[in-house]
This record gives C-alpha cells, structure tokens and sequence, in this order.
C-alpha cells in the first residue's frame, strides 16, 4: 500500500465534488453493502468500456463499478447508475505528459517510472524519449460526483481500501488473447543453461531448408544440439508434417529445438521435447551463433508466420499489402482499423466487410440506443450489445482521427514519427464471439470462411426482433442427383450462405511459363542458388464458374428406384440469388502427405458479376422422379438400447452435430429435433431427418418429449386403444422413419403395439416380411394427415431472391500457405474508390490485387 500511496497522491482532474476528510467515512456508510471484493472468477475491467473502446487513456477515463466490476466511459456511466442503482465507482485515468527538459535542452535520464500501475497499451503515436505517463485513480460517487482521491487508508474504511486494491491489483479478464501475456507465461526450459551442443561443423542457410529425412519444406525445427533440421507434426502450433523431429528426439534424447522461420532479434518459438511444452530459452543467441545464425540479422515472416519458402512468398505479401507504395492514411468515419491481438486478422478482415454493408449497419448501429438501453445487467456477454459497440467503433470516426498539424509538422522534422491510427482492439468482441469454439477462442490463425459461417450463425441465433441482418447472405440451393442407371432424378433444395468456387488449375493460360519456372526452381534448389521470381498460374475465371457448374460424381448414391448402391451424378443451381453474394475461392487443399497446401494463383475476378444462367429450373417436361423411399441404416445388434437410451434423456443431444446443421443455416430447434430423433447418430443422419421434414408446420418449434413406454400407452388410451382412433404420435413416427424403416412400417408396428417406441422396434425386427395393407395405409394416412393437409404450406427460409447480376465491392486475402497460418487483409470500395484494412492501418488503396483475394463480396445490382 505504500507504494500505491505514492502513486496515488495527485489530486483529481475531472470537475468532481472532493470530500473533507473527516466526511468520507461518513458519506461511504450508505453504500458500503454494495461494495466488493472480487473474488476469484470474477472478471475485473479495467482496460475496455463496456458500450464502447474508451479506455483510461481516453479523454474522461473509465469508470470501473464497485460492485459488478464492469468499466464505463464517461458517455455511459449514467446509463449503469440509472440502471442498476449501483453508486460507487473507480475512476481511472492515464495522463501523458511531455517530459522535462534538462539544462542541456534533453531530455532528464531515465528513471523507473513508479506513476504508472495500470496495466495498458502504450501509444506507439508518441516517442517514449518525450513524453511519459502518470496514472490516476479516485472513488466517485454518483450521482452527485463526490470525489475521494485514492488511496486515502487513514480515512477509508478497511473494506474499501483492500476491494480497491484487489481491483487495481487484477489482472485482465483477456490474458489467453494478449500475444505478449502469453508469450510472457511461458517457462524457461531446464535445458537451457546447460545445454549441450554438439561440434560437428553444422552451419545452417539463411533459407532453402527441408527436412533430412522426407525433403518437407514446411513446419521444419532445428535441433538446437546436433543442428538437424527435421519436421514438426500436429502439435503445438497446429502445423502439419511427418514427426521426424519428434523421432529424432527419441532416438537421441536431444532436448529443445527451434522453429525456422520465427526467428528475429526478438526470439523465436522453441519446444522441450523432454519438458512436453513451448519454453524459452534464454540464451538462444548463443546456441543459434553455434551453427552459424545470427539472431540479430534475423527476420521471422510477418505475425510470427511459417512459411519459411521466404523468395517465392515476399512477392505476395508485397503485392497484396501493396508494399512498396507510399499509401494515404484515411481518417473519419467508415475508415478505423482493428489492432491485431495476435491472429486475429481473420475476426478484423470479416467483420470490417461485414459493417461496411448497409442491413448490418441499420440494424445494429441504428438501432444502438435502443439495444443499448435494454441490455441485460452484463453487457459483456450479450451478442448484440458487443455487436453495436463494434460496429459503431468501426463507423463513428470517433477512434479514427487525423493527427494535427503540429503533429505533422513534428513528424517530418522527426523521421522516427511515423503516423498511426488510433484503432480499436476488439478483445471484448473476439473473447464473446469465440466461447465455447476451441479454435476461436485461441491464440492461432483460422480460417476466414469459417468466421464468416461462425459469425452468421451467430446473428441467426441473436436476432433483434424480427429483423435479421444475415438474410441478405442466405439463398436457397437446388440440387438435382440423378440415378445413372435408370435415368431418374430427385430434386431437393438447401439454404446456404456462400458460394464455393473451385479452382480449374487445369485451365491455366500459362502453363508453359509455370513449366519452366518450376524447373528452374528445382535446379536452383539443388545448386543453393536463389530462387526465381515465382511464377503464379493464371486461372480464368469463366473456367471456374464453369468447373462449379458441372455435374460431379456421389460417392455411396443409394438409387430408390433400384433399391441398391448406383452410380450417380449431381449438379447444384441458384433456386433464388442473395442479396449479398459472398464468393469463396477453394484455395485450401491436402497433399497426399496430408499437408495443407494452397493453391497460390491469380483469378481475373470480374467487378461485374452475371450468374443468372446458374437459376435452377426445377423438374424438367420429360424427367422422371426416384421414389421417395429412405435408404436402409445398417443398425448394430445394440443400437436400439443404445437409441433408446439417448432419446430418454434429451440432456444428452450431441450439441457438435447441431452446431454443424446450424452453421447450414436450419433453425436451431430444427437442428435439435433432428439429432433427438435420429439417436445421436451424427450430423449426416440428421440432416437427412431436416431434408424430409423441413416443410412441416412445427418444423422450428422447439423439442417436446414424444411418449415412451407406459406414458404412451396412457396417452392413447385416452382416444382409445383400438381402432383409427389409436393414433401414433408424429414425433414418434419420425423416430423409426429417421432409422430407415418405411413410414407405412411405423404406423403399423406402432398400432400393433399400443404405440410404445420400445416394442414397435422390437416388432419391426420380428416382422421382415412385413407387407404393406394397402386399404390400411390409405385409412390410416387420411386419419393422421387430415389436420395437416388443412393447413398452410410453411414459409421456409426467408431469402431475398432477386437478379443475378452483381458488383464487386469488397474481397478479403490471405498470404501464407495455409489458413491456420499467414495473414489476412481486407479491401472495401467506399465513396468510388478501393481502402485497404490491414488490420489498424486504415489507407486508400493504389493498386487493389483483386486476382489473388480468398473471399469476395458482392452486391445485387438492381434489375
């Protein structure tokens, strides 16, 4: 405490009342039930605005609640008073001031700065030789804004003073996404001081590297005793390979290696293969000098990536990020950046397109003060909330500000000044969005397309009212599969929110040029010369529309009308075009090593779009349809115990597999009902379930409990235990329908059986030769569909059919050589010309590379 007390000890700054100090016991008395300490668990903002990006460094500070622990900005610190009643709060404010000059004109030596205990990011907009920080903190108590400067322990009660220091003294409820924490957790390897090195004359390249045992250039790890350069497997950083460092370890007990590629001035990422975990290695400039590598002439690519093939790649990392070019920062509304938090590029690149659409910002940013007010107690964990807080960061201007002119005037005199944008960092966001994901919530790279399908899932889940931004994505599918032997086919329509579209490397109008390139490549490669300038192949994108377009092979086509495995083909069209068509190039495929490798070419993607001639036409004059008929399910001998036993418990629903059906875009009820009634038998069976029930009534409704055993019996004795009236449930019938057996079956094993789940299985598999009544089925299906034929056809899912003829307005790119590495950018065609967003650097683009984007966004144009 002595030592907050000397930090503590400036007075207040914000216009606040301040106490006598023999009135702040008393004045503290009314409100000491509400006063805490937090505990453990409890999660301490000190950093972040609950409603917005204002932080201690902003202009009014942050308001932390003694009693929840969520922070404020000034602009919305009344609105938590009003709502909760909750009166004290700690105001937290960091000063920069400019240093003090000595005699000389220079700056005073250096000291420990002992002002400064906030635990936040500094402002690389300020040369730290000018100016230096001084933080702040007082108690304030609303509403009349009395003031009690902190700490004050002569005067405050004892409760106050230790929930005050617990506060300051907590650490930030997003430690996992900040790169510099994590890194910083790491332990020191027990090998490291007394590492031995061995003297074998190993000298290591500056690049070209392959693994010794298998010639893998990717995911390679230099053995820091012997030298051997080997490769990594799945571990640790998510990479692919075949495990030969790891063999080599076992062979010979050699202990720590480092990963070539993050090597810079900084450090590097290096593994205790003893230890089984990441370690540092705090004399790794030594053992890296013993082979031969100078750490501090060194450079890792880009966010720590690894692709360490470093020629071929610079050159699309410079042409996607535009390097070499001298771009214009943009300011103002529309144009702030999101801070990188450590391989979340993916989460800035998505969501700077997806606020960059119309529906998104109405529904959001327009509606905030309404979201605003009626968000729930913590607004931290509410979608919508952290929706419209980022979307309004994105668009206000208010984190995106020009410097002024005498900063610009500074900045050229001073070479080191270079200007950068405010920006936001979206920890808030990132840590709501990614619970509960195990790749989301991480620290690695991932997938754009992903996010994307993640966050529209998302917004389906979340909707405000009726009002339901992700429409605009969501079009419907038709496919048509067609049984080769008897020619007949059957149409069925899915939604989707995407159109993947797959590269015709085939197609390349240079592949001479991408011959001989590959030639040279190999000789310089063996020779240990440098390599060409790569050669990318150039894809027309005609040849990939057209390659999307075409029929392609089922694998395991089940023909109804031959009641076997045949061959068949399917072709998918448009059965309605979206408002917004999102376009995935399917650059990311396996090896036959099973390493993921991208296709690293060049699409001529059009600014002009016209897809009208993939509009689906529906059953054709001439066609004749497959039967209705379900496939039989191979069942083990203990699979209806098994059933039985999931279906009796709905607690036990695979929520994976619902989340895959989801993330397709079927209600989240739908999705539940369909893995309940087919036992937990994967996502694959229960969307067969979706497809055959998605047009009746209660589709979306939520789940009920169907009867089993003596509740069944109960429930059809009351209309009876013969006759018509014994009618079987519906949810029941679609039970054993989901299994395979023909509905016609279920009904009847289900009357013979006073409908009880159990023995109507049980009959079935007495019953093979069951055959159908056909006076039976006809009564019986009349009798249960009556009330159903009554009703209206349900809507399905609501899309914004329209032309298909669009425009090209945004396209996101990826550079590496795989999406769980490399590094993601976003460009946007805002007021008629192209801005590139890499992540906090906000620029007008010069020279937009609309060829080599991952995904691209289209708007319709209107007809």
């Amino acid at each position: 405490m002595q030592r907050r007390g000397a930090l503590f000890g400036m007075p207040g700054g914000s216009g606040g009342r301040k106490m006598a100090a023999g009135d702040i016991g008393e004045l503290l008395v009314p409100h000491m039930p509400t006063i805490r300490v937090p505990r453990s668990g409890d999660r301490v903002y000190k950093n972040e605005c609950a409603f917005s990006y204002d932080s201690p460094n902003s202009e009014g500070g942050l308001y932390v609640c003694m009693n929840t622990f969520l922070a404020f900005g000034r602009e919305h610190v009344e609105r938590h008073f009003r709502k909760t009643g909750q009166s004290v709060y700690m105001h937290l404010k960091r000063h920069v001031r400019e240093k003090v000059r000595g005699a000389s004109g220079g700056a005073l030596p250096k000291r420990r700065n002992s002002k400064i205990f906030l635990d936040l990011d500094t402002d690389d907009d300020l040369n730290s030789d000018d100016y230096e920080y001084e933080d702040e903190a007082k108690l304030v108590i609303f509403p009349d804004h009395y003031e009690i400067a902190l700490p004050n322990i002569e005067e405050l009660p004892a409760l106050v003073t230790i929930a005050c220091d617990a506060v300051l003294s907590s650490k930030s409820p997003y430690r996992k996404q900040d790169p510099d924490t994590w890194e910083n957790e790491l332990p020191v390897s027990k090998y490291a001081n007394n590492l031995t090195q061995l003297d074998n004359g190993v000298r290591i390249p500056p690049s070209g590297w392959k693994c010794a045992r298998c010639d893998l250039r990717e995911n390679l790890w230099l053995n820091l005793t012997d030298g051997s350069v080997l490769c990594g497997k799945w571990f640790f950083d998510s990479s692919g390979g075949n495990g030969h460092a790891l063999e080599h370890y076992r062979d010979m007990g050699y202990p720590l290696a480092v990963k070539l590629g993050t090597i810079t001035p900084d450090g590097a990422d290096v593994y205790s293969f003893q230890e089984e975990e990441p370690v540092l290695d705090p004399h790794l400039a030594k053992h890296l000098a013993h082979f031969g590598i100078d750490m501090l002439h060194m450079h890792g690519t880009e966010n720590g990536l690894q692709d360490n093939d470093i020629k071929p790649r610079v050159s699309e990392w410079e042409v996607i990020q535009e390097s070499g070019t001298k771009l214009k920062p943009m300011y103002g509304p529309g144009y702030t950046g999101l801070k990188n938090l450590g391989n979340s590029c993916y989460l800035s690149s998505v969501m700077q397109a997806i606020f960059s659409i119309p529906e998104f910002q109405r529904a959001y940013v327009g509606n905030l003060p309404r979201i605003f007010d009626y968000s729930p107690l913590d607004p931290t964990q509410d979608f919508n909330t952290q929706m419209t807080k980022l979307g309004h960061g994105l668009l206000s201007g208010q984190y995106s500000k020009p410097p002024v002119k005498s900063e610009l005037i500074e900045q050229v005199m001073k070479e080191e000044h270079k200007p950068q944008q405010n920006g936001i960092s979206p920890r808030m966001f990132k840590a709501f969005v990614s619970k509960s994901h195990p790749e989301f919530s991480s620290n690695r790279q991932q997938d754009a397309q992903e996010f994307f399908l993640h966050l529209v899932n998302l917004v389906e889940r979340n909707r405000i009212g009726s009002e339901n931004p992700s429409d605009v994505f969501r079009f419907l599918v038709e496919e048509r599969i067609q049984c080769c032997q008897t020619r007949k086919v059957r149409y069925t329509e899915r939604v989707d929110y995407l159109m993947q579209l797959p590269v015709a490397m085939e197609a390349a109008t240079n592949k001479d040029e991408l011959i001989a390139y590959e030639l040279t490549r190999r000789e310089a490669e063996a020779n240990r010369r440098p390599l060409p300038e790569l050669v990318r192949a150039k894809i027309p994108f005609s040849a990939c529309l057209q390659a999307f377009s075409e029929p392609e092979n089922v694998d395991d086509f089940w023909s109804s009308a031959l009641q076997a495995k045949s061959a068949g083909v399917k072709t998918s069209r448009f059965a309605s075009f979206p408002e917004y068509l999102v376009v995935q190039i399917k650059k990311f495929t396996f090896g036959l090593d099973w390493v993921p490798k991208k296709f690293d070419v060049s699409i001529d993607m059009p600014d002009l779009l016209d897809i009208n001639h993939l509009r689906a036409r529906g059953l054709q004059p001439g066609e004749e349809e497959l039967p209705d008929i379900s496939p039989p399910i191979v069942i083990p001998d203990d699979s209806k115990d098994r059933l039985m036993n999931q279906l009796i418990d709905p607690s036990d629903i695979d929520e994976s597999s619902v989340m895959q059906l989801a993330e397709m875009g079927f209600p989240l009820e739908a999705c539940r009902k369909a893995v309940y009634f087919t036992g937990n038998m994967g996502a694959e069976v229960a969307f067969n379930w979706i497809i055959v029930h998605m047009e009746e009534p209660d589709f979306a409704e939520p789940l009920t409990m169907p009867g089993y055993g003596g509740a069944a019996s109960a429930g059809a004795s009351v209309f009876g235990a013969t006759g018509l009236d014994n009618q079987p449930s519906e949810e029941i019938v679609a039970i054993i329908t989901s299994m395979g057996f023909q509905r016609n079956q279920a009904i009847q094993a289900l009357r013979a059986t006073n409908n009880n789940l159990e023995r109507a299985l049980d009959w079935i598999f007495s019953h093979p030769e069951f055959e159908e009544d056909s006076d039976f089925v006809i009564e019986m299906e009349n009798n249960a569909n009556a009330n159903i034929i009554s009703e209206a056809k349900p809507e399905g899912p609501r899309v914004k059919d329209g032309s298909g003829t669009y425009e090209l307005f945004a396209f996101i790119s990826h550079m590496g050589t795989s999406t769980m590495s490399g590094h993601y950018i976003c460009h946007i065609k805002k007021e008629g010309r192209w801005v590139i967003y890499n992540d906090h650097k906000v620029c007008a683009s010069e020279r937009p590379p609309k060829d080599l984007g991952y995904m691209y966004f289209y708007h319709r144009i209107p007809s």
